[in-house]
């Protein structure tokens, strides 16, 4: 009764002061903010609506307090914790780009000041046939690179465009007919020798992979690295799904096969045998399967020599193919029919069966071209009836495909040629490269 006559003694105070109490404190419910020390006087008029709160802004939360040592501290109040101590801000800031992040633009990409005739040519539809001439003369003659050039790619859906992966840790890409300035893109993304480059399908994007265990995706119009992909080990050779260019297979030195995704820069699939260096790949046309040539280094060299691969089980489909001791740094598909051949460091290029067991061609082989342990490379032309191979000697060697007979050789360097690459809508255009940092082009 004492506390009841205390609290209505206080308001009776307050109406004898002329001012009402107010209708919250019979509720007995609990106020959101303390009353202010004075109400206003009630009036004759009836009482006006609250007016409208003002927007709520939001107050930074006061620092939490480090919790006391030997108190066991929850992951909710370390999150806490971490997110009171760390800088206000609307984002968190982005990394200073880096000073290799754009390639300095040497000339241009567009075909706007090429050869009429090579225009024509590039506008024209793929002529599959037979082509009825070999390339035989020297068209253009490129040399940016300070060292070795290891690969030449030419590009499918810009086909004046060239590009070239050095040892002196650059990828060029070359305008190649271009009356003007040849050079048009110097790429300096990687921090060790470049040994592989290779175009996207349908976009001017470049991906390239090196000895500083990185592939990377450039944009070549504006030179800008647009993802990297890092690995355990230096990347020896790349190649784009034929099915899917959203997809590259790599491989390395330390014999991991890697399918990645270029969406999300991680790796999809994982093909793994306790193989030696990865020489070479390469995709079949649906894209399903692959090979790899392997440097096998122990004593049972018949076995992972060169492997066909299944992708979708990740599981060989046959490992004891090429049962002879020798290494075959390059493998390359037939365009078109069931076949692919394989270019042995004895020598010559031998012919296997694309359809299981893989059966070698044990009476055709491409012989006279030499590569002593370099890593030679062939191409396939488009009509599939010409081989083309790069030799020791630095020359080229032409065979026909069914007959394996030599038809003719060209000159290219003073030392060994070790790639070449038919130009993928021009049938009598191909282009080579080799140890003298060199690149030439023949028609």
């Amino acid at each position: 009764m004492d506390l009841l006559s205390a609290a209505y003694g206080a308001a009776s105070e307050d109406e004898a002061d002329g001012t009402p109490a107010p209708s919250w404190v019979d509720t007995g419910l609990p106020s959101v903010a303390p009353p202010p020390p004075k109400r206003p006087r009630w009036g004759p008029t009836p009482y006006p609506p609250p007016p409208p709160l003002p927007a709520l802004q939001p107050q930074p939360a006061p620092p939490l307090a480090a919790p006391a040592s030997g108190r066991y501290v929850s992951k909710r109040e370390r999150a806490l914790l971490a997110a009171s101590q760390a800088p206000t801000g609307s984002e968190v800031p982005l990394p200073p780009p880096t000073a290799t992040e754009f390639s300095p633009v040497l000339g241009s990409l567009t075909d706007s000041n090429i050869r009429p005739d090579i225009l024509r040519s590039l506008r024209c539809q793929p002529k599959y046939g037979s082509t009825n001439s070999l390339p035989s003369k020297l068209s253009v003659s490129l040399t940016s690179h300070t060292k070795a050039v290891n690969c030449v790619d030419w590009s499918p859906s810009h086909g004046h465009l060239l590009a070239s992966a050095g040892m002196d840790h650059t990828v060029h890409i070359w305008n190649v007919w271009n009356n003007g300035n040849t050079s048009a893109r110097v790429l300096k993304h990687h921090a060790a020798a470049v040994k592989d480059v290779r175009w996207s399908y349908h976009q001017p994007v470049l991906l390239s992979g090196g000895f500083d265990c990185s592939s990377r995706l450039v944009d070549a119009e504006v030179g800008k690295e647009i993802r990297e992909f890092k690995e355990d080990q230096p990347v020896e050779v790349i190649k784009f799904n034929p099915s899917n260019s959203n997809l590259f297979l790599s491989g390395g030195s330390k014999g991991s096969l890697r399918l990645w995704d270029i969406r999300t820069g991680l790796a999809t699939k994982e093909f793994n045998r306790s193989l030696g260096t990865i020489l070479d790949i390469e995709f079949s046309a649906d894209g399903k399967q692959f090979i790899s040539s392997t440097d096998t280094t122990r004593s049972n060299v018949s076995e992972n020599t060169i492997i066909v691969w299944d992708i979708l089980r990740q599981v060989p489909l046959s490992n004891q193919i090429y049962t002879e001791a020798f290494t075959c740094p390059c493998v390359r598909y037939h365009p078109y029919e069931a076949s692919f051949v394989a270019q042995s460091n004895g020598n010559y290029i031998a012919i296997f069966s694309a359809r299981p067991p893989f059966k070698l061609n044990k009476y055709t082989r491409f012989e006279g071209h030499g590569v002593w342990g370099f890593p030679i490379k062939c191409s396939f032309s488009l009509s599939g009836r010409e081989l083309a191979s790069g030799s020791s000697d630095g020359s080229i060697y032409f065979y026909d495909y069914k007959s394996s007979k030599l038809l003719r050789k060209i000159q290219a360097f003073k030392e060994a040629c070790t790639y070449v690459a038919y130009h993928p809508v021009i049938p009598n255009v191909i282009a080579s490269c080799g140890w003298t940092g060199e690149i030439s082009v023949f028609e």
